[in-house]
């Protein structure tokens, strides 16, 4: 079966004014849109993954919140081959689920990885988790309810879990985020993205994407109980951050 994702050129033609939506027409290009937009994304990825790697216990479950077309558990059943861990997927996208089950599928993870239709900030339900990832999807949570979300995310963790975070952020001050708008609209060019393009999908999140500054997530991390955190990656505005319950 082949689950290749098709070239993201969504925005290449005009399109209505609306705000950006995890519909079927995105989650078919999803994966060349995040491997083309989010600059180090396998890098990233592979950290998060290594980092995960040595929390994961047995005998827990390891969530993926926002696991859109099921990349990262896939990854991660490899990793953990022949364990007792439960890996479950979360996402409030039914296409973005189909887009998943045909590549667990593919690759003969049925077995392994369990999917879930939920919202983030309203059901998620986890419990005896040793690992939680939340990769580029907290910036699409509301403000209101971040908070909340993440409480919920700690006190699902055994002690010693990890809560694994990759994030769109803002600078410290208005002169860095600007300069970082600039080398990030350089780099979409780069990976062949037209100022068309570039520019109606930026309208289109402009509401829907609310990113925090980087000491705003690890603040609010440590606010709902996250004992020990720290900064595993940085791209100008995008960030990786772990964080661990209740550390040895």
């Amino acid at each position: 079966m082949n689950t290749k994702s098709r070239e993201d050129n969504i925005f290449a033609e005009d399109v209505s004014a609306h705000d950006f939506s995890f519909d079927q027409k995105v989650a078919k290009v999803f994966d060349d849109m995040l491997s083309r937009s989010v600059p180090l994304y396998a890098d990233s990825q592979r950290m998060a993954l290594e980092l995960a790697h040595k929390f994961a216990r047995p005998s827990s479950n390891v969530y993926d919140i926002g696991c859109s077309t099921g990349t990262l558990l896939s990854a991660f059943s490899k990793m953990i081959s022949g364990k007792d861990i439960n890996l479950i997927g979360i996402d409030n996208s039914e296409p973005m689920l189909d887009e998943a089950r045909k590549k667990i599928k593919a690759n003969g993870l049925e077995d392994r990885i369990t999917l879930r239709l939920g919202n983030a900030e309203k059901d998620l339900e986890l419990e005896n988790a040793s690992v939680v990832f939340m990769n580029y999807t907290l910036q699409f949570i509301r403000p209101l309810y971040r908070e909340s979300v993440l409480k919920q995310i700690c006190d699902s963790l055994n002690d010693h879990g990890c809560f694994v975070i990759l994030e769109k952020v803002l600078g410290n001050d208005s002169l860095f985020n600007r300069l970082y708008i600039e080398l990030y609209f350089n780099y979409k060019k780069h990976v062949g993205y037209s100022n068309k393009e570039i520019r109606q999908k930026r309208e289109a999140l402009e509401n829907v994407l609310i990113p925090y500054r980087l000491d705003e997530n690890v603040e609010l991390l440590k606010r709902c109980g996250f004992g020990s955190t720290d900064v595993f990656y940085k791209w100008y505005n995008w960030a990786g951050i772990i964080a661990v319950k209740n550390p040895i």
